[in-house]
């Protein structure tokens, strides 16, 4: 591994304790029932969507690192990845703040096109390169 691969997966690997804290925090939150029924919902699945996403980065970062890309093609799969997972999540606590649920839904559905995106890209490195 090397290069953008390996940055991210360095990236990746720092940011899993922070989701990590965010499950400790929700527990507060939960316990102290200062959010709505709504916020709350939103609030985990922001913070699942993290944690399950930064796996599938590690894995796809991984994949990414025994194909044959250019680096330039690495650098684009990679920075996809990260984008898409902070919009694909952050979307979803966009939807905390009152008056932001559309915003919230653009945030989420464009963190789901860079992933796909990055998946894609991904798979083709498997395929072709």
């Amino acid at each position: 591994m090397h290069g953008p691969t390996q940055l991210f997966t360095v990236i990746a690997l720092v940011s899993l304790p922070t989701v990590m804290y965010g499950g400790y925090a929700l527990m507060g939150v939960l316990r102290d029932r200062k959010l709505t029924e709504h916020q709350r919902a939103m609030f985990r699945a922001g913070h699942a969507h993290a944690g399950v996403l930064l796996i599938l980065a590690l894995v796809a970062l991984q994949i990414l690192s025994r194909t044959k890309l250019p680096d330039t093609t690495l650098w684009i799969a990679c920075f996809l990845l990260l984008f898409g997972i902070l919009a694909q999540s952050g979307g979803f606590f966009l939807h905390l703040i009152p008056n932001r649920s559309k915003l919230g839904g653009r945030v989420t559905s464009v963190g789901a096109v860079l992933l796909a995106a990055a998946t894609l890209l991904t798979a083709y490195g498997v395929a072709f390169a």
